[in-house]
């Protein structure tokens, strides 16, 4: 199934029913009155999110969809048939936003949850609802409303707890391999990964996290080279960020050139996603000697100037891969229960996630804007935005943790 995970659409909600003009004609029923009934109201349009799906492809060549119109009222105070309201499935994770506005109308973050995206026309009224006493033989009828309409901007992001940060070839399909049953591509020949891939890690019997992997990043992603930065507005929601570095790059490259372009990369795209908790993962131990180990690591971390745990692994070999598992199981963990019994902590995460989602939004629109301007024929585009940024000094007296696991 082709993944696609953004895509624009129109929806019109149904019409509301016009109201009738009749009146009441019976044998041996002098001065019948009035008896028009009222139109029905239009349907409305609501978004579902289905855990059965996960990606957005139905919408991808069907674009209009129209809701009921209410029927018209009829005689003998009959009241026309509600339009039928339309349910539009889409996966969970799924922001909806209004094109013309930029407006986000909502997040659809739970299987179940709904959310009404245009509202049905109002019912026009018969000619019943206007006799009175001066009134006697009303001919006042008024047509119903019309039901909104609105051009929409579907957004899928995966819901995962764990994200994988990397270049292309860093290990990240194989380490999602390893650690679960998901199976995205792997081969013995450099290329990257399409599309995002999710998984679930099984740490205990009752215990479990999700895993994302994203496609590879590049130099000049933020630019829009290679495939760009459109899939890591799929890390927004992840709690945790796993930077995978190849330490025996097949090409002979710098491991920690390539660890810091994807920092500098993530710092572009979204300075408050860079803040994210993020581990440092070292893949692919198994290929270089023991006694270079302790240089290779010291010089990545050196150059990143990092701080937090560092982890090294061999995802093929699924060398410390349990024990770092367990460690974001453990995180998990401690993190709910901060969340659960530290309003302040709550509050924080909150404001970040929402800098996140704003930040990725606007350089997503930034690049969309851009290729617009390619498509009308520019051929020069000034880059959107400041794309500068300062390193913080990092205190790093005591060094990181750095997390060994060999035969």
């Amino acid at each position: 199934m082709k993944f696609v995970d953004e895509v624009s659409i129109r929806v019109k909600a149904g019409d509301g029913g016009n109201g009738a003009m009749s009146f009441r004609r019976e044998k041996f029923i002098e001065n019948g009155g009035p008896n028009g009934g009222d139109g029905g109201d239009g349907g409305s349009i609501y978004m579902m999110a289905d855990e059965n799906l996960n990606t957005l492809v139905d919408y991808r060549y069907t674009r209009h969809f129209d809701a009921e119109r209410g029927s018209n009222g009829g005689s003998t105070d009959c009241t026309g048939k509600k339009g039928e309201d339309l349910i539009l499935r889409v996966p969970v994770g799924t922001t909806v936003i209004d094109s013309a506005t930029q407006e986000v109308i909502g997040d659809l973050t739970k299987a179940g949850q709904k959310l009404m995206v245009v509202q049905g026309g109002w019912h026009g009224l018969g000619n019943t609802r206007f006799k009175s006493s001066t009134n006697r033989a009303p001919r006042q009828t008024t047509p119903g409303k019309p039901g909104e309409q609105r051009d929409l901007k579907l957004e899928m992001k995966v819901l995962a707890d764990v994200g994988l940060l990397g270049l292309p070839n860093a290990g990240k399909s194989t380490f999602i391999r390893s650690v679960s049953a998901a199976k995205p591509k792997v081969a013995d020949y450099p290329f990257t990964t399409l599309v995002p891939n999710l998984g679930v890690v099984s740490v205990d019997r009752w215990k479990s996290f999700v895993i994302a992997d994203i496609p590879g990043l590049i130099e000049g992603a933020s630019e829009g080279a290679g495939l760009g930065i459109r899939f890591l507005k799929h890390l927004a929601r992840t709690r945790l960020l796993l930077h995978l570095v190849d330490m025996a790059p097949l090409d002979d490259a710098s491991a920690p050139d390539a660890a810091e372009v994807i920092v500098n990369e993530l710092i572009k795209f979204s300075p408050s996603l860079a803040e994210r908790d993020r581990w440092l993962v070292l893949n692919k131990c198994d290929q270089i000697l023991d006694e270079e180990h302790d240089a290779r690591v010291k010089e990545i971390v050196d150059r990143l100037e990092w701080t937090g745990p560092v982890y090294v692994i061999s995802a093929i070999s699924k060398l410390g891969t349990e024990r770092l598992c367990h460690d974001i199981m453990r995180y998990m963990e401690d993190r709910a229960d901060r969340l659960a019994n530290d309003p302040a902590y709550k509050e924080e995460l909150a404001d970040l996630d929402q800098r996140i989602e704003d930040e990725a939004r606007a350089q997503l629109q930034a690049l969309d804007d851009k290729r617009a301007l390619r498509r009308s024929g520019v051929k020069s585009v000034h880059d959107i935005g400041d794309d500068d940024w300062d390193e913080e000094d990092v205190d790093d007296e005591d060094g990181p943790e750095i997390i060994y696991v060999r035969d």
